[in-house]
């Protein structure tokens, strides 16, 4: 991943045009500056709006660092948590630079195989499409709206987590449900297409030997799936329908027998309401330990419920790895990713120890170092720490929408 330039040192080198992008998470908004660089957006800033904390974290030039509580109480994007950003911004350079903003959507479903400028349309259907994942896509919607009530002038892009994954077969994205719902939508999607995006570039330039070979990432953060690449195109994803199929994440559940809900609806008169937010909020590490959702603590803990979840997250992660082992046809590099899996070898560590048996073995030195290769010199299969940037392919994404729209 791209440090942020110096600006301040380097600013009599650059256009004055710069782009911002927004990258909303379940649990905190990303967001990056860049400045335009021989045709090519480049990094100068990057900061991070917490919601737990009601903060904003700010870094500017790769080195000055600030944070600033947010006027705004509510946990959710609103007018006023936009506006902390231009006030943040603003200390830096003019914000009539910026001449575009860049967003990232979670769900583009079948409407959308690649990045798009924000218009009435599209807004309307990415709004359509809301109920597929609740937890992103309300929160990217306010975002949008809140840039637009603050610069209504500004050009505004979407980028799709959904579009990487459009390459998946129908074999693959079928459910076994009737045909009729299949058409209809109901089908598997796959989501965190701009981090697998971006890490299949990376793969190509730093082991071009695997590239083109068959390529498990895990994205592990808050939110968490596997990805099966062949040639650095997406044939298989763990997450589904929505955003809460595939291995536990935080909060979210992960697989579920369908039995589970039909049992809580009848037996338990859960509403929809309730089982939606036992899914989305109650689930995954913090549902299994009773004690957090942050993977950190629970490595912290003494406590067998601790050990537990984490033990239940390394286990289903390495099989659904297995399962798209299998959709691949042979493994010849695994890449472990995002925040969890850029950040923590004990969970790296654990992971790997079921996958022994397809010769996946890790390098302990090596491993807990966060060191960019991790395999040992005796492992079968390649494995790698790669820093994920999803903000740099939602730059990527405006800056070619940017430049069609002014050559047009």
């Amino acid at each position: 991943m791209r440090e942020p330039l110096d600006y301040h040192d380097q600013n009599d080198k650059f256009s004055t045009e710069k782009l911002l992008t927004f990258n909303v998470g379940s649990s905190s908004v990303k967001f990056g500056v860049f400045i335009l660089k021989a045709g090519t957006p480049l990094s100068v800033g990057k900061g991070i709006i917490e919601f737990q904390r009601n903060c904003l974290k700010f870094q500017f030039g790769g080195a000055e660092k600030s944070e600033i509580a947010l006027p705004a109480t509510s946990k959710t994007c609103t007018s006023g948590v936009v506006d902390a950003v231009f006030t943040a911004l603003a200390t830096h350079f003019e914000i009539v630079d910026i001449t575009a903003v860049g967003h990232r959507m979670v769900h583009g479903g079948d409407l959308f195989r690649g990045a798009v400028p924000i218009d009435e349309k599209t807004r309307t259907s990415i709004e359509s499409l809301l109920p597929q994942a609740p937890l992103h896509q309300k929160h990217s919607l306010q975002l949008i709206d809140a840039v637009s009530t603050l610069q209504p002038d500004i050009f505004q892009t979407a980028s799709f987590d959904t579009s990487f994954h459009s390459t998946n077969s129908t074999l693959v994205r079928r459910y076994a449900l009737p045909r009729a719902l299949h058409d209809q939508g109901v089908k598997r999607f796959g989501f965190h297409g701009l981090s697998y995006s971006f890490v299949a570039r990376e793969v190509a330039r730093i082991a071009p030997d695997v590239a083109d070979g068959k390529v498990v990432v895990a994205h592990l953060g808050s939110g968490c799936s596997l990805c099966g690449m062949e040639g650095g195109i997406s044939r298989d994803v763990s997450m589904g329908f929505s955003t809460l199929d595939g291995i536990p994440m935080a909060t979210r559940c992960g697989a579920l027998d369908p039995g589970v809900l039909l049992y809580l609806l009848a037996e338990k008169k859960h509403t929809p309401e309730e089982l939606e937010h036992l899914l989305y909020h109650e689930s995954g590490l913090l549902g299994v330990s009773g004690i957090s959702s942050d993977s950190r603590e629970l490595l912290e803990s003494g406590r067998p419920e601790a050990k537990e979840a984490i033990g239940l997250f390394a286990f289903r992660t390495a099989g659904e790895a297995a399962r798209i082992v299998s959709t691949l046809g042979g493994i010849d590099a695994f890449v472990f990713t995002a925040g969890i899996g850029e950040h923590q070898p004990a969970i790296r560590a654990a992971i790997s120890s079921h996958l022994g048996w397809l010769g996946l073995e890790i390098d302990q030195k090596a491993n807990n170092s966060n060191a960019q290769l991790i395999s040992s010199p005796d492992s079968r299969i390649k494995v790698f720490v790669i820093p994920t940037d999803e903000e740099q392919v939602i730059a990527d994404d405006t800056f070619r929408l940017l430049t069609a729209l002014q050559t047009n």
